[in-house]
């Protein structure tokens, strides 16, 4: 008996195990407490983590809510590409906000000239999307080392009736306790990732063997540089004329809209060299390859309020 006293008081779990414990943990809690829960799914590495995790949290029955994806129309190619073969994989259901269906409808109108993007326009399509379909939770792959405006969230981040967010009236998680109660045309945006590290991340994609879409590799690519930023050259990217195109070797840290998405110079073509790359860098993603959260001090909390991401 003592035997098995003194095993149990040294068994451990890593730090990967309770970080995806507790994920699993949370998304269960959701899928038993909410009717019309989504995952917001982009094609990226902390989507494809987060269908891993409903995957596990789930088998073997197959993951009991949709995939949904806020499609600017601006996307690398190889992304959708790669989104579309792991929802056929998984059988799960996609749905698509497009963001080109509200500009053709009048209902956004996109913006022009040499800082235009449709990356803010993903708020209105999402919004959209929740309100259509009854959505009341939705998955999403935020986590809190990617800036300052996603540390302020909580796990369990409640939306009132207009989908906005408001810092300053979130309910307390103590003891991992969450409040799930939502009145009708509210919901919650659930961040199961939030206190995982990018590091953490391709860790356990190195471990679970996850394929990514290729861009997240070394690869040859036109780009130019805006603002310390490498963008893609692009018809989707406005270029000045004394912004000059050139071919390097880069890959990228995190996906999303083209016209703000910048790539980082890079050789590393297999998994541990881009683990390495990231152990040694002391810039978060967001903060070295994102030209929409530059735009102001408090870019991505003013999004956030207006119901983004």
């Amino acid at each position: 008996m003592s035997q098995v006293s003194d095993t149990v008081g040294r068994y451990q779990l890593s730090q990967l195990d309770f970080l995806e414990a507790e994920a699993i943990f949370i998304m269960r809690e959701v899928a038993a407490e909410f009717e019309r829960p989504v995952l917001l799914f982009s094609g990226g590495k902390d989507s494809v983590v987060m269908l891993r995790l409903a995957e596990k949290a789930f088998w073997p029955a197959p993951i009991p809510f949709p995939v949904m994806h806020v499609d600017t129309g601006h996307n690398f190619p190889e992304v959708i590409e790669f989104r579309d073969k792991r929802v056929a994989e998984l059988g799960v259901r996609l749905v698509v906000a497009s963001v080109q269906e509200q500009i053709d409808a009048g209902k956004v109108v996109e913006p022009t000239g040499r800082w235009a993007s449709r990356n803010r326009l993903q708020t209105a399509a999402l919004l959209e999307a929740i309100e259509e379909h009854s959505f009341d939770a939705a998955f999403g792959g935020a986590r809190r080392d990617e800036e300052k405006a996603r540390a302020k969230e909580r796990v369990f981040s409640f939306r009132d009736e207009f989908g906005q967010w408001d810092p300053k009236n979130q309910r307390p998680e103590l003891w991992n306790l969450y409040n799930t109660r939502v009145n009708r045309g509210e919901n919650i945006r659930v961040f199961p990732l939030s206190n995982w590290t990018e590091l953490d991340v391709w860790h356990y994609i190195r471990r679970e063997e996850l394929e990514l879409p290729s861009i997240y590799f070394a690869h040859r690519r036109r780009v130019f540089e805006r603002d310390g930023i490498l963008l893609p050259d692009s018809p989707y990217v406005t270029r000045d004329e004394d912004e000059e195109v050139f071919e390097a070797s880069v890959r990228y840290r995190t996906v999303g809209d083209m016209t703000c998405t910048g790539a980082v110079l890079s050789t590393a073509t297999e998994l541990d060299e881009v683990i390495a790359e990231i152990a040694a860098t002391r810039i978060t993603e967001r903060g070295q390859t994102r030209a929409d959260d530059r735009s102001s001090e408090a870019a991505m909390e003013e999004r956030k309020r207006e119901g983004y991401f």
